[in-house]
């Protein structure tokens, strides 16, 4: 089993100068095979949809302040070697594919070809307006996305024409070396797990339950195979939020959150729903980077105890 580790994105919390540094340096020495980021562009006070989306509740406090995605992964790229880069996720509604795939490309290429790169669709209508995008055909511009960042990391001259985009005849750079994988986030649903069987190379899962999640991923393989695509080659990798305090007892615990035993049996149960990597982002409970860097050795260690690596 392979593990990735969130890295440092609140500048509220973390000195975002060196802490990033601090962090994938570690991460990298200490075994982690991946690091990651993920995308929330503004924090609304009174939020018109809650976490995930549905009915309006606040934001947790984790939210609060998010660092730009791309400029904290192109500083982790600059000072590691052969971890995997991704993001966990981008919304990519949000951004113009040309714009996107440049970026997406750009790190790519300057990292060695070790981008992942995961994208969703958004659930913040407070988010898709400040940005002035549209809420309510963003799985339409997430569709989008995937087809036009394909065609503009494939052979040039570039022809490709959407409802957000017209490229036409043209060489567009840079080039990843290697295909990128893009791998989708989200809730499962049926449209979503037959976009990820379709188009994706995986599926980054995030607060499902194990048993729902290995459902949901048989189904994706199934649809995969059904479309004449090698489901052996598609990824899931689950996030898990940490949040780390004395142990929790009864029915109501929340996964992921009580101690680092419990967390770890959580963590197990991803692996036994059939995840080829997990996700680890402990930002959520650290107060720091020495902090954080030190729960990641510690997580490491409990999971290598269990005979999870």
């Amino acid at each position: 089993m392979r593990f990735g580790l969130g890295l440092p994105q609140r500048s509220d919390r973390y000195d975002m100068r060196n802490d990033v540094v601090h962090i994938a340096r570690g991460g990298e020495r200490a075994g982690y095979s991946s690091l990651w980021v993920y995308e929330h562009v503004l924090f609304p006070l009174t939020p018109a949809e809650g976490p995930g989306g549905g009915a309006p509740r606040p934001w947790p406090d984790g939210y609060r302040s998010c660092a730009d995605p791309l400029t904290v992964l192109a500083i982790a790229s600059a000072v590691t070697e052969t971890v995997r880069l991704g993001t966990g996720v981008l919304i990519a509604p949000l951004h113009s594919s040309l714009d996107l795939a440049r970026a997406l490309a750009t790190l790519d290429v300057t990292s060695g070809g070790r981008l992942i790169a995961g994208l969703g669709a958004g659930w913040s209508s407070d988010e898709f307006r400040a940005a002035g995008a549209d809420f309510a055909h963003r799985g339409q511009a997430l569709d989008e996305t995937i087809d036009a960042c394909r065609a503009l990391w494939g052979p040039d001259p570039v022809n490709h024409r959407d409802s957000r985009m017209n490229v036409q005849n043209a060489l567009v750079a840079p080039k990843p070396p290697v295909p990128v994988p893009v791998l989708l986030g989200g809730r499962y649903t049926e449209r979503a797990a037959e976009r990820i069987a379709r188009k994706a190379d995986g599926w980054l899962p995030a607060g499902t339950p194990p048993a729902v999640m290995a459902e949901g991923w048989k189904r994706i393989r199934d649809r995969a195979a059904e479309h004449g695509r090698d489901p052996e080659r598609l990824e899931l990798i689950p996030r898990a939020n940490v949040m780390l305090h004395p142990a929790e007892r009864g029915a109501g615990r929340q996964p992921f959150h009580g101690s680092l035993s419990q967390v770890v049996d959580d963590i197990a149960g991803l692996a036994e729903a059939g995840a080829t990597e997990i996700l680890i982002d402990l930002t959520w409970t650290a107060r720091g980077g020495e902090e954080l860097l030190d729960l990641a050795l510690q997580a490491l260690g409990e999971l290598r105890a269990a005979g999870m690596e």
